[in-house]
Order: C-alpha cells, then sequence, then structure tokens
C-alpha cells in the first residue's frame, strides 16, 4: 500500500484512466466528436464518459489502449513544451515531420504511433 492510498481501499485503473482522458482532453482542447475518433467510440458514449456514466474497462481493449496512449501523449507533449496553449498550439498546427497536423493524425492507429514516437524521440534530445 502506497503512503496515499487509504486502508482498505484499492485503486480503481478504470476511474483512474477515465478521469485522465477526459482531463487531457480538456486541456488540449479536443472535442467530444474529437476524443471519440481517438478512442474509437461513439459520440455517445464520450459523452457518457465526461459526464462520468462511463468508465473506459480493460476488457474493451481497443478504447483502453487508445486511452493509454491518449494520455501518454499528453504527458509526452506537456514534458516538452511545459504549460498548456503551447500544447494545444502545437497539435493544430502542421508537422512537416509528421506530414500533418498532429490533432488530425491522432484519429487514426497509423497516426498515433506516429506522432508518439516523434514525442518520444523530441523529448530524448532534451
Amino acid at each position: 500500500m502506497s503512503a496515499l492510498q487509504l486502508p482498505g481501499k484499492e485503486p480503481d485503473p478504470s476511474a483512474t484512466l477515465s478521469k485522465a482522458v477526459v482531463r487531457s482532453a480538456g486541456i488540449l482542447g479536443l472535442s467530444q466528436a474529437a476524443l471519440a475518433e481517438v478512442l474509437g467510440v461513439s459520440g455517445a458514449t464520450v459523452s457518457r464518459l465526461v459526464g462520468g456514466s462511463y468508465r473506459l474497462a480493460p476488457s474493451r481493449k481497443r478504447e483502453w489502449e487508445f486511452a493509454l496512449l491518449f494520455v501518454r501523449l499528453y504527458r509526452s507533449l506537456m514534458a516538452l513544451v511545459g504549460n498548456d496553449a503551447d500544447a494545444r498550439t502545437w497539435l493544430r498546427n502542421d508537422n512537416l515531420a509528421l506530414g500533418g497536423r498532429p490533432v488530425d493524425l491522432i484519429a487514426g492507429a497509423e497516426g498515433m504511433v506516429r506522432v508518439l514516437q516523434y514525442l518520444d524521440a523530441s523529448r530524448s534530445r532534451v
């Protein structure tokens, strides 16, 4: 048990990841429709996620894995640029190395992986 964990209370990965995805999308200024594309779920599902009546779950493998990748993207981007405004700007501007706007690329699996590889490579130079 960690020092911050309450006795008898196990952490809930579904609640933690769900909150992290919603918070990250909000900070990055992603619309619910854009988040639905990133996670590969319906707009109604994202609406319930944002409202707190739906949680991501490891049993729904695709949305779980894309949620993890999205939070990883957010954390990497914030480590590089350091503030919300610059992160939103970076996400929406054309990137010659990636061949498009990262916000558009992360809507698909291949684009998400390319953006993450780019961010990982950029972080290794810092």
